[in-house]
């Protein structure tokens, strides 16, 4: 039997719990909760055929489109497997067995699995103890060693988001080393650094279709950053790892923005109604920026968790990383009342 790298051995597997729940109240992973835009669904059925499917991708008129909507120039942008591989290819490209990696705990768990995977020396910089950025903390762990810093703005699971400004200072602490912003959520926060990637040649900014687009099954996703970069970056990535399907889905996506805008509109209402909620039932919830609020659930976590998939409504533990905690994602009104009222019955 060959013998895996070292770097393999000594990972931990990673394996969501994703099966089963297609029938249940989606609460449990950040996904748009109704689906994607009608117009992605009606140019799939008017565009695909066999033949389209016979050919391997083409990018160059996606690209264009997808710049412009995003406000970058063509070689300022990398098409993704998902954002996941946009964290796959940054490592790729530019960390060796032994670099230095930054990262924040608890953020998201692929940061520290490709990190991981590729043998990096991990420094971990924890939240605080009220879950506000730590960015003090963060700024004394760059090291002129260090080759990469990976964050998410705002967090998963926290829900903590930084402001443009305060980036400022990582990016210049951090000249030698690419710095992702994750803005996987960035339509529900409104915060945004991509603009900068014209001033700071060690910014990346990531963004992923499988949150407010709802097209998490399509695995798409675009990352960012100045041309010499991204000319780097498609060197260390397979050249067709992003499908065809995917492709057309998201240029359907971005052109129905009265989607996106009433889906966002709906979420923070929804957001509002649950912070309330909890407060009512005097359960402590973190502030959020994203499309999802951690709530404290103490000793009772893991059987809140368990009697809510019971009864249809799926929310995500993270006692593991948090003590007491529980994610649950934020969807619409009527989403939002229904996990109240379920939560109400077994609290």
């Amino acid at each position: 039997m060959p013998e895996p790298r070292a770097a393999v051995r000594k990972m931990d597997a990673y394996s969501p719990p994703t099966e089963g729940r297609r029938d249940a109240l989606r609460l449990d992973f950040n996904e748009n909760t109704v689906g994607c835009s009608n117009a992605v669904i009606e140019c799939l059925k008017s565009t695909l055929t066999a033949d389209a499917l016979s050919i391997y991708p083409e990018y160059a008129e996606a690209k264009r489109e997808l710049a412009e909507f995003f406000g970058v120039a063509e070689d300022e942008i990398l098409f993704t497997n998902g954002t996941d591989e946009a964290i796959q290819v940054l490592i790729n490209t530019y960390i060796d067995d032994g670099d230095e990696v930054v990262l924040l705990r608890p953020s998201y768990a692929m940061y520290r699995f490709y990190a991981q995977l590729a043998g990096a020396a991990i420094s971990e910089v924890d939240f605080s103890a009220d879950l506000s950025f730590p960015l003090e903390r963060l700024l004394d762990a760059i090291r002129p060693s260090t080759r990469a810093i990976l964050i998410a703005n705002p967090n998963n699971p926290t829900g903590t988001g930084i402001d443009a400004a305060s980036i400022e200072p990582i990016l210049e602490r951090a000249p030698n080393a690419a710095v992702l912003i994750d803005e996987a959520y960035f339509e529900f926060s409104g915060v945004t650094v991509l603009p900068r990637i014209a001033y700071h040649p060690n910014l990346f900014v990531s963004r992923t279709f499988s949150k407010v687009y709802g097209m998490a099954a399509m695995r798409f996703g675009c990352l960012f950053s100045q041309a010499g970069n991204v000319n780097f970056l498609h060197k260390a990535q397979s050249p067709y790892s992003v499908n065809t399907v995917a492709v057309l889905a998201a240029r359907a996506a971005v052109r129905d923005r009265d989607y996106v805008r009433d889906y966002v509109c709906e979420a923070l209402a929804a957001r509002e109604i649950i912070c309330n909620g909890l407060r009512d039932l005097a359960i402590r919830a973190y502030p959020s920026q994203a499309n999802f609020i951690l709530f404290k659930a103490g000793h009772r976590a893991i059987p809140v968790r368990d009697e809510l998939r019971r009864r249809g409504v799926l929310v995500r533990d993270r006692s593991y990383e948090i003590p007491g905690a529980v994610r649950v994602t934020v969807g619409t009104r009527a989403q939002a009342h229904r996990f109240l009222e379920e939560l109400r019955s077994i609290w």
